[in-house]
């Protein structure tokens, strides 16, 4: 089911996880068109390609980042997207108390960020057993998300996410996914509960590093938001063969 792992020879320790709370609708709003596209396809794709460097990519598991990567491809080759400049990675099939969410630089394949990042309270405890992209189920969505425009609300300096998988994240801009900050998202509320708080289905993340990480990933970046789901790793259009499904 799971595609080989890429050329790791360690898988560096985990750490860490991640809460939120999505009470606020928000209307929907079109990717802004006067996003940067400084970026060919053509370049993005070859920067995708390149080898990864182990010492670059974090925690993050060979065959979770090579999914990704399958799935920023597919999305770019087929036009679903102009260009990413940065693909952020969460691996929802580890705890809320370890690190899973990562950032990567897509031009000079870098790690930027490592982070706690939350699950919604219908996706589970510690652990996210349960997804959905139906609206009042308070569960994350897993897929290929594109990174949209910014907008202050209940929760503070947030993004919007435009989910791209359809049948899986879809509908996450009516049931207002977005990406923004919790106050308990941290190791202290780890050390003191055994797990993260919970969302109503948005990745959140620390506070004091969500609006840093949201002004670099805005706009012409991708999300890949990953479970070893049977179901999505069957019929994702940007898991499978690229070229036949668009």
């Amino acid at each position: 089911m799971f595609p080989p792992r890429l050329p790791l020879t360690t898988r560096i320790g985990l750490s860490a996880g991640i809460a939120a709370a999505c009470l606020l609708v928000v209307a929907e709003a079109a990717i802004p068109a006067d996003s940067a596209r400084s970026i060919s396809p053509s370049r993005s794709l070859a920067f995708l390609s390149q080898p990864w460097d182990q010492a670059s990519v974090g925690s993050i598991g060979g065959d979770v980042l090579q999914l990704a990567l399958k799935a920023a491809t597919c999305a770019i080759r087929s036009g679903d997207v102009a260009e990413a400049k940065t693909l952020t990675v969460i691996d929802y099939s580890r705890p809320s108390s370890e690190e899973r969410l990562w950032v990567f630089d897509l031009q000079t394949r870098a790690l930027l960020y490592q982070e706690l990042v939350a699950h919604g309270q219908g996706s589970g405890d510690n652990l996210a057993t349960t997804f959905s992209n139906e609206s009042g189920t308070h569960a994350s969505s897993i897929g290929l998300f594109a990174t949209a425009d910014t907008y202050v609300g209940h929760n503070g300096y947030s993004l919007r996410l435009q989910g791209l998988d359809r049948g899986f994240n879809d509908r996450a801009r009516e049931r207002a996914i977005v990406l923004h900050g919790a106050p308990y998202v941290s190791q202290t509320f780890v050390k003191a509960q055994g797990r993260l708080g919970r969302s109503w289905g948005c990745p959140a993340l620390r506070e004091g590093v969500v609006r840093e990480v949201i002004d670099r990933v805005k706009g012409s970046g991708l999300l890949f938001a990953y479970y070893p789901d049977a179901e999505w790793l069957r019929v994702s259009r940007y898991l499978g063969n690229c070229e036949a499904t668009h």
